[in-house]
């Protein structure tokens, strides 16, 4: 087998392949002798059909078959030859393929970048420290109330977190606008469902009221004809309602998984799912900081298979919120690449640059911290135990905790050499989600 390689740009390499006829046609001989022995032809027994006819009848199809399979064979042969390590499949194109000849096929593929890791001890991280305390838990019990509450129409002005019944008119240079009119249309003031200003103006209204607000829609507003247009919203306030909390009886703790122990046990969980969830909250601030560290302390080259690939990973996770309608859908007219493609490229930079982090320290998964990361999720269910068999049974299940240990395994290698500052924090701001992008 003849083997030449160049680099074309950047990442990507061409390898030209030759393999010597006598391989190919072989092959493809064995192939027809076999079938001759067990092809039924009319006009022949079995076994006893000429290799000759068998040639004329197969021949074709089985030197596609045998012309496929060396070539992908040669591939793998070749690269590990050239010591080269490919980022996904190869473009293979024949260059010649006559019978009799030698084969010659090129093939086109990008490989893994080369890092070269950076020294992590100036990455700096906040790191938050707080605590769930007696008021924290008072707010989330009353926000479990409001998500169990019933709305009881008031004759009253409306106040922030009442619901108003409204019909609504929008015009922009006195002509009505499309998608700016609605009637018996329920809105939550303080939802921040409609335009800033529009539940604000509302503040204060009763039953029966009309109220104009003169209002600018965002600049970033998705309606070309609407971006940072003034405009007029005419208001008829239908109806005013107040939210009425449900009482912390037996009734209510056993909607939230409380059988026994009434309200103190009820505060108990409360504070133990808040304490596991600031603690989650506060890890992923760090890795999020770490992982950001780690991007802009190493420059990487990344392979666009592998970004295509990690794009069509995306645009799946997304298509599963369709559930059966997606069957329809031309998804990616609606799902364009340009949407994943940012989040795609980050994902692959830090798949590469973690991996290479993990094969230089000879970071292996510890065995106890997956056991306990199984133990804390089984926790969460009425018998652990059965759980944590569940996830020790099922390979797929315990890689993906694995792959999470080993991943914190990293942020904790880099936090003992990165500069670390602990800040004082509130509880609402450490579980905050990140602002997007």
């Amino acid at each position: 087998m003849q083997v030449s390689i160049e680099t074309t740009t950047g990442l990507e390499r061409r390898l030209t392949v030759g393999v010597p006829a006598e391989q190919v046609d072989s092959e493809v001989e064995n192939r027809l002798k076999q079938a001759a022995k067990t092809v039924h032809l009319n006009g022949f027994r079995k076994g006893k059909v000429p290799l000759k006819v068998v040639k004329q009848r197969f021949g074709a199809g089985v030197r596609q078959e045998v012309l496929g399979e060396v070539m992908s064979r040669s591939f793998y042969e070749a690269v590990q030859q050239e010591g080269v390590n490919p980022a996904g499949q190869p473009a293979i194109e024949p260059k010649e393929m006559g019978e009799g000849k030698d084969i010659e096929f090129v093939a086109t593929f990008e490989v893994y970048p080369e890092i070269e890791l950076a020294d992590v001890s100036g990455i700096e991280v906040n790191k938050p420290v707080a605590e769930v305390t007696d008021k924290d838990i008072a707010n989330m019990i009353e926000t479990l109330q409001k998500q169990q509450g019933t709305f009881k129409n008031v004759r009253r002005k409306a106040v922030k977190e009442n619901r108003l019944n409204i019909d609504y008119v929008g015009t922009k240079d006195g002509e009505e606008f499309e998608g700016g009119k609605a009637e018996g249309q329920e809105l939550v003031l303080g939802s921040n469902s409609m335009i800033p200003g529009f539940e604000d103006g509302l503040i204060g209204a009763k039953k029966g009221e009309e109220v104009v607000l003169d209002l600018t829609f965002p600049e970033d507003y998705h309606s070309e004809e609407l971006k940072g247009a003034a405009v007029q919203f005419t208001v008829k306030v239908n109806q005013v309602a107040a939210i009425e909390l449900p009482e912390l009886d037996e009734e209510f703790f056993k909607k939230y998984g409380v059988e026994e122990g009434g309200e103190e046990k009820f505060r108990e969980e409360v504070r133990n799912n808040m304490e596991r969830e600031l603690k989650n909250a506060a890890k992923n601030k760090i890795k999020t900081q770490v992982m950001d560290g780690l991007l802009n302390a190493n420059s990487v080259d990344v392979p666009k298979a592998l970004v295509a690939s990690e794009i069509d990973a995306l645009r799946g996770q997304m298509m599963q919120q369709f559930g059966g309608a997606a069957e329809n859908m031309d998804l990616k007219s609606i799902l364009p690449d340009d949407m994943f493609t940012e989040q795609a490229e980050r994902r692959v930079s830090l798949g590469l640059i973690v991996g290479e982090l993990v094969k230089k320290e000879e970071l292996k998964v510890d065995a106890d911290a997956v056991k306990a990361m199984v133990e804390e999720m089984a926790s969460t269910y009425q018998d652990p135990e059965e759980v944590v068999n569940y996830y020790y049974s099922n390979r797929e299940l315990l890689a993906g905790v694995e792959s999470a240990v080993l991943e914190d395994q990293v942020v904790d290698h880099i936090l003992d050499k990165a500069k670390v500052e602990e800040v004082k924090s509130e509880y609402e701001d450490v579980i905050k989600p990140e602002a997007q992008a």
